[in-house]
């Protein structure tokens, strides 16, 4: 990020030292702030490191019920949604229909290809990095090949609105937006990144993903886009596609979505739902992360994202466990 803006100001980087031991007792987390503070070009009061992020806020927030997260056969029964567009799974050797419902496996390829000759697979065991997704075509189906890939979901796969398809033609975009619950059972959205794949990309893949910051009401897009190394450009290194002014379609119906989603799993206060819209307009969660969910980039950019909240006090429970935020 120097390398591009500049060395960070002394004075910058001494009130993350101050605010560091004031705030969260160690100077430990001094430098994710210099680190945000570079993105930003400022110091901002309310951030929360990502080192006490990982140390307090997902343990504390999520802990083991955002493991279920992983699990992703399990994510439409556990919703009862029709949002996901889960259509079947594959776990500890049984097939398995969008109801858990077990298939002899001699009829497997034609379950899953009844509606479509192209599906979508994703390993449980690759989780939220890109990795681990094959794109599956009747013609080809091997069955023997996801056994090998291990537990995971079958899904439709979806074409994404024409919006979306002009950045980056033939890669699938997904909007990640970060909503929490309060002690009073009230989401509110916290972050919202769009999140786009390169050339030759059929999806977003963490190590090459480029991604833009978008308006938590309105969603029109930043102009500054950030690469992986978070160094940033004015457009699409590939398409040169600007994002200056555009706005994500049907925006609006992917908040209502996600919030109504978060009250049915408050068990985790922090999750990371990642957005797909369709070429009909509508609302797709493709997946969702209820346990270390990245807010590196948010917090930096949009952040402080959990302002009001008190969970940068969560140290303090150490010493007083019943201390509640």
């Amino acid at each position: 990020m120097e390398k591009q803006k500049g060395k960070t100001k002394q004075s910058i980087i001494g009130q993350c030292d101050k605010y560091a031991k004031e705030r969260f007792g160690s100077k430990i987390y001094a430098p994710w702030l210099y680190a945000y503070s570079a993105i930003a070009g400022e110091f901002r009061d309310g951030w929360i490191p990502d080192n006490y992020f990982g140390r307090y806020m997902v343990p504390m927030l999520q802990g083991d019920y955002g493991d279920v997260s992983f699990l992703k056969p399990l994510t439409r029964n556990l919703f009862q949604s029709n949002l996901f567009p889960d259509i079947g799974a594959y776990v500890n050797g049984i097939w398995l229909d969008s109801k858990l419902e077990v298939i002899p496996e001699a009829k497997v390829a034609e379950y899953l290809f009844r509606r479509s000759d192209k599906i979508v697979y994703k390993a449980d065991n690759e989780p939220f990095q890109g990795l681990g997704v094959y794109f599956l075509k009747k013609s080809t189906f091997d069955m023997k090949k996801i056994k090998v890939a291990g537990n995971g979901v079958f899904q439709e796969y979806i074409q994404q609105h024409p919006f979306f398809e002009e950045i980056m033609p033939g890669s699938v975009a997904t909007i990640r937006i970060t909503t929490v619950i309060d002690l009073f059972g009230n989401v509110s959205v916290r972050s919202s990144i769009l999140r786009v794949g390169r050339t030759a990309e059929s999806h977003v893949l963490a190590k090459t993903e480029i991604r833009i910051t978008s308006d938590l009401i309105s969603g029109e897009l930043s102009p500054v886009v950030y690469l992986p190394n978070f160094q940033t450009t004015d457009r699409h290194p590939d398409t040169s596609y600007m994002f200056s002014g555009k706005r994500l379609p049907f925006f609006d119906k992917c908040i209502d979505a996600v919030c109504s989603l978060h009250r049915l799993f408050p068990q985790s206060r922090c999750i990371g739902w990642d957005v797909i819209v369709d070429k009909n307009g509508d609302v797709k969660i493709m997946e969702w992360n209820g346990k270390g969910n990245g807010v590196k980039l948010a917090e930096a950019i949009q952040g402080p994202c959990f302002a009001n909240l008190d969970w940068d006090k969560l140290h303090l429970r150490e010493k007083e466990p019943n201390l509640c935020y």
